[in-house]
């Protein structure tokens, strides 16, 4: 499938119209606030699409969605975009600092606030003058703003939909900043059914019988297409949690109870879940039939103890906001612990160093992406996007090898890359070995200068309940490192955290602990 097979005017609010005629009865959304069938979520996007008009909000316009995930933040979606209005899917973990950032640099004249989230939004009103009007989900706290139950109340159950080009802009979304400031990624109309198709479907297997449910938020697009509009292109159901997937048991107690067919998940969530004692009997997990590891690499030992504890395979694959999801993918009946799997129709791929020449097999390279549903650019950001958007090619920075069998395997970010002695050394190799030892719920691993000013590689371990730091289990850490690895590639210093810094969609921030 190619944008060629859509048609040239198409608003890709179809992916939820396209289930009406045989599916209008049918459940499309559960969560624990509200459940609503295919039909239920139409009519109230149509409310949205109306009450947006009636604010004023014409086509080409960017409207602001600052929402916990839940029905809201759905029917307000597809209300945006099927007046031909662009979605901004607003980071929930932002602090106010970053809201004000987003604002100003999209200048929504209407943003759709949940009353647990006012709070950013309010601490930065004043500094945002294109914000004309705020809709809470929930009850308003200032005078002027809309409750959203009522904004919709009067407005009509159907809607005339704008004709849009399927080159429109659709959605607007901020990267997780595993680098530094947020980036505006903006995406097509286009980009949304050709990614279901490209891996949901073709990938993944997705039928309109699976239900999935997703650690990852909507507002982050590896959520959005996973939980949203992949299984609605299908006419499959969604499960949606308000509350943070960092809570294991939430995620677990949601499996429990609604009983999806697919999880998706960061691995740090599956990390988490593991860790909650007798998690695989305390909670009834049969429904699933597969799960899905992105945002970052899976480590092999987390898809082993999984698959042993579980009986259930995770698809581990790569993508990015500026290719909207995955490119590069496992697949259910073909996964290769700790790679990142092989490509798929629909995306190519280059391995190039610094000069921009293809590496020979086995070595590492810099990963390119080339396929239909990449981004022009970064919002009001030339230089980073020259840097990034390579002519008909996307420098992803990630550092790749490919083994001799076609099998792609991460050795972390462009700016992650250590050498060591002089030679190439992944931090995610030395992760993964890290975390094979029992001690170790997570770790991340940067580079830091010895007395001779030579990068060497430090851990930062988070432990198991049970484990305690002290001199004595760092030095059989990095003995269990030396078993595993290179002797070179071990870590010199390991320093025991509470926590790792992370983005809201579970990245480790590797930027933020070289600053300790």
């Amino acid at each position: 499938m190619n944008a060629d097979d859509l048609p040239l005017l198409y608003n890709c609010v179809d992916i939820l119209e396209r289930n009406l005629a045989e599916r209008a009865d049918k459940t499309a959304l559960l969560s624990l606030e509200r459940e609503m069938t295919f039909g239920e979520v139409s009519a109230e996007a149509n409310r949205c699409g109306n009450a947006l008009r009636a604010l004023g909000v014409r086509p080409g316009e960017y409207v602001g969605l600052l929402s916990l995930d839940c029905a809201e933040w759905v029917t307000t979606f597809f209300g945006i975009v099927k007046i031909g209005a662009a979605a901004i899917g607003m980071n929930t973990m932002s602090k106010p600092y970053d809201v004000e950032y987003i604002a100003n640099d999209a200048r929504p004249r209407v943003v759709v606030v949940h009353e647990a989230l006012l709070a950013s939004l309010d601490a930065i009103r004043e500094n945002c003058p294109s914000i004309e009007h705020v809709v809470v989900i929930g009850t308003p706290q200032r005078d002027g703003d809309l409750a959203y139950a009522s904004w919709i109340a009067d407005s009509p159950s159907t809607c005339e939909g704008v004709a849009t080009h399927r080159e429109d802009i659709c959605s607007l979304n901020y990267s997780s900043g595993t680098t530094g400031q947020p980036k505006g990624i903006p995406h097509a109309h286009k980009d949304y059914p050709l990614t279901a198709q490209l891996w949901g479907v073709n990938v993944l297997g997705l039928t309109d019988a699976d239900r999935t449910f997703a650690g990852a938020k909507l507002f982050f697009t590896f959520g959005l297409g996973g939980n949203l509009i992949f299984p609605w292109y299908v006419g499959a159901s969604v499960v949606l949690l308000a509350g943070s997937p960092r809570v294991a048991t939430d995620v677990l107690g949601l499996i429990d109870r609604f009983k999806p067919t697919v999880l998706y998940n960061a691995p740090t969530g599956y990390a988490m879940a593991m860790a909650v004692p007798d998690f695989d009997t305390t909670y009834d997990l049969s429904s699933l039939r597969v799960c899905v590891s992105a945002g970052e690499a899976l480590p092999a030992p987390i898809w082993e103890a999984w698959k042993a504890r579980t009986g259930l395979t995770i698809v581990d694959g790569i993508g990015s906001t500026e290719i909207f999801h995955i490119f590069l993918s496992n697949r259910p009946e073909d996964c290769r612990p700790g790679s990142s799997g092989k490509p798929f129709d629909g995306y190519e791929l280059r391995l190039v160093d610094d000069d921009g020449v293809e590496v020979p097999r086995g070595e590492v390279g810099n990963l390119l992406v080339r396929g239909e549903t990449a981004a022009l650019g970064y919002l009001h950001q030339y230089q980073r996007s020259r840097e990034t958007f390579l002519g008909e090619w996307v420098f992803t920075g990630d550092k790749y090898t490919v083994d001799e069998d076609g099998y792609y395997w991460h050795a972390g970010r462009s700016d992650d890359m250590l050498k060591v002695g002089g030679i190439w050394t992944s931090p995610v190799e030395v992760e993964s070995a890290l975390i094979s030892h029992e001690a170790v719920l997570e770790c991340a691993v940067i580079g830091e200068r010895d007395a001779s000013d030579l990068v060497k590689p430090k851990a930062f371990v988070t432990l198991q309940a049970g484990f305690t730091g002290s001199d004595e289990l760092s030095a059989t850490l990095i003995s269990h490192c030396v078993d595993k690895l290179a002797t070179y590639k071990r870590p010199r210093w390991i320093e025991f955290v509470d926590e790792l810094p992370k983005t809201a969609t579970g990245k480790i921030q590797r930027f933020k602990l070289r600053l300790v």
